[in-house]
């Protein structure tokens, strides 16, 4: 029997990591009767990485009410893994898909704390939280609120939860942060290595993004290094120059200055966690992708995070689109690519035909 792994992250915009593995399992098993087809869907922390843990492990989801960025009532949810392991989207609370506004300065991530700590009060040790995909910029203020930090001006009153309040930040009080959150395991999933403040930093990289203008990326950089600096007095250390820090708006900042989290790369989580090495030297040929590989994608993304640890069993690759240097794709262990747009077909076009493009590659796929 053929054993076939399925490991590729989500075509962005069209189609999740989970239903590119369903529909290539479709395709290759009603084409070949003797074979096996496994998926670990990937991801990269930001929507769908719950999703891809539950299908790759098992474990159900918990929805609980939470703040939404801009502080409304919704509908939040994490997934539970068999271990009892959270696994928390950032997206899920904090997602610059959630508002129909976009205001960089007055977006929180209350909510993303709520998630964490609802988690934790429900029995999780252990928390991977996901930070793709944020609405905010508050050096994660607004999630270390939630989980018990208290953020105070120099009268003493705790100051907006959001990228406003950075610059009034005089004290940081960590009294009333519970011992249950003190003693939870956090990994977060961060695939960028921005500082927390600065030209490479949260504030004039990625702000802009999420609605702010050119004065806004100011005060809020200002900001960032306001927290930067009111954070070393409290703990005596530094982390805004590691790498990482500037993720989500600043909350891989809090995540490591606050609660000792552990900052790793999302597929190389999903990786170890699904034991991948394993399976993968068990099986006959490793299928990964991305909605579109180019040069950055060399630099670490899922299809060659995959390739990486696929200890020698042929790797291929299946993509929206490919703008990548094919030597260099075959150096770094993918030894075909297939794309599903090999036209190069603009996003208005395809959007909506993005399964059935899927499938007809698929079927093109050597076994």
């Amino acid at each position: 029997m053929k054993r076939v792994i399925v490991a590729s992250d989500s075509f962005k915009g069209t189609l999740s990591s989970v239903r590119v593995f369903e529909i290539i399992k479709e395709v290759l098993t009603e084409k070949h009767k003797d074979i096996e087809v496994l998926g670990i869907p990937m991801a990269d922390g930001g929507e769908g990485t719950v999703e891809a843990f539950l299908c790759a492990m098992g474990g159900k989801i918990k929805k609980t009410t939470v703040k939404s960025p801009l502080m409304r009532d919704i509908e939040g949810f994490f997934g539970v893994l068999p271990d009892g392991t959270a696994v928390i989207e950032l997206a899920a609370a904090s997602g610059i898909t959630i508002e129909k506004e976009k205001d960089a300065l007055n977006s929180s991530t209350y909510g993303t704390g709520q998630l964490i700590l609802n988690a934790i009060e429900n029995g999780a040790k252990k928390v991977i939280l996901g930070i793709g995909g944020s609405a905010t910029t508050d050096g994660g203020i607004g999630c270390a609120a939630a989980l018990g930090v208290k953020f105070l001006d120099k009268n003493e009153k705790e100051v907006p939860l959001s990228g406003k309040g950075l610059s009034q930040i005089e004290k940081i009080d960590l009294s009333g942060i519970p011992e249950k959150v003190k003693n939870t395991e956090i990994t977060v999933l961060c695939d960028v290595d921005n500082p927390l403040y600065g030209k490479n930093g949260a504030a004039y990289i990625y702000s802009p993004q999420k609605g702010a203008d050119e004065e806004t990326v100011e005060l809020l950089d200002k900001g960032l290094r306001n927290l930067a600096e009111k954070t070393a007095k409290a703990l005596g250390r530094d982390h805004s120059e590691e790498k990482g820090a500037g993720a989500a708006g600043g909350v891989g900042f809090s995540m490591i200055s606050f609660f000792s989290a552990k900052l790793i790369s999302g597929s190389e989580c999903i990786l170890s966690m699904t034991e991948f090495e394993k399976k993968a030297k068990a099986a006959d040929l490793v299928i990964t992708g991305e909605g579109k590989m180019d040069f950055q994608s060399l630099m670490g993304k899922v299809p060659f995070a995959v390739a990486k640890k696929s200890g020698g069993t042929k790797v291929i690759a299946v993509v929206g689109l490919n703008e990548a240097d094919i030597k260099d794709v075959r150096r770094s262990g993918i030894s075909e690519i297939y794309e599903t747009n090999p036209l190069h077909l603009p996003f208005s076009e395809i959007k909506d035909k993005a399964e059935e493009m899927l499938r007809e590659t698929a079927e093109k796929i050597p076994i």
